[in-house]
């Protein structure tokens, strides 16, 4: 991509609004992910039975749950817990799913059948009750999700990085490298990587969303982060005997992982129409009209 190109890309991002809008939201989750133990007004497991139910005031924004702990303190930190999950899962899935991907496409033959099969058995199954039966055999844990996240996931990046790679491998450039005896190496450096980083990048945005809601569903289940250590999910889970007499339990996390997928989802997209060259074309279009 030229610098142009790039630049161009920039205004096209930032004239969109839903697009910016979504960054600032995930700026803002970012520096809760960064800084959650220094944002917290009080400690995540400081109990004050007195204080218990408390409805959002100035001294505790989001309530207390019903061992008076400070629910906003707690948001923060799973918040953090979440996303730490959800970007190292996802970057399992990158890096075993894109090198699986991209030798699958680039080197064809029995071996891009014998991969590809693999990826169609993984994609058999729901990705909730895959990730299920990882859990169930390497039991509950901050590791197991991340793990169990990771394999469900790493299908799909298989599919995109192959499907670009596929794409890639017959235009001119590659076949003018290969006659001049350039390695393989040096082509999927120089070739095949920097033009599939789109699609990858578009598809790590929507991943990093579903990676949140997964990480949320499991600890809601029990199987995902463990008491004490906060988590959207599990406090979702805890307020359904309080829902009457304490709404603020259950949506204040749900407001959470709301937030983050949306934006997650809407950045995503406003990715895609830039870096898609027929979205890209059409917004272009639609400009010059006006």
């Amino acid at each position: 991509m030229t610098k142009d190109s790039r630049v161009s890309s920039w205004r096209l991002l930032a004239g969109n609004p839903v697009t910016v809008v979504s960054a600032a939201v995930l700026a803002v989750v970012a520096v809760v992910a960064l800084g959650a133990g220094w944002l917290a007004p009080y400690g995540i497991n400081d109990v004050n039975v007195p204080d218990a139910l408390q409805s959002p005031s100035a001294a505790h924004w989001f309530g207390t749950d019903e061992l008076g702990r400070d629910v906003l303190s707690r948001v923060l930190v799973a918040t953090q817990a979440s996303m730490r999950i959800a970007v190292v899962s996802v970057a399992l899935a990158v890096v075993i799913g894109v090198s699986v991907g991209v030798v699958a496409g680039f080197r064809g033959g029995w071996l891009d059948a014998v991969l590809m099969r693999v990826v169609d058995v993984m994609f058999a199954f729901p990705v909730l009750l895959l990730a299920l039966a990882v859990v169930a055999i390497l039991g509950p844990g901050v590791t197991t999700t991340i793990l169990a996240i990771g394999i469900v996931y790493t299908p799909i990046f298989a599919r995109v990085a192959r499907g670009s790679t596929l794409a890639v491998r017959t235009e001119p450039y590659v076949a003018v490298s290969r006659a001049m005896g350039t390695g393989d190496g040096y082509i999927l450096r120089r070739h095949i990587l920097p033009n599939i980083a789109g699609p990858l990048v578009v598809q790590t945005s929507l991943s990093l969303a579903f990676a949140v809601l997964s990480e949320a569903a499991l600890s809601f289940l029990g199987l995902g982060i463990q008491p004490p250590q906060p988590s959207l999910g599990r406090m979702i889970f805890d307020s359904q005997g309080f829902v009457t007499m304490a709404w603020w339990m259950a949506v204040f996390p749900g407001a959470a992982i709301f937030l983050i997928v949306l934006a997650f989802n809407l950045f995503g997209d406003g990715l895609r129409d830039v870096l898609d060259p027929k979205q890209r074309t059409m917004i272009e279009a639609r400009r010059g009209q006006r």
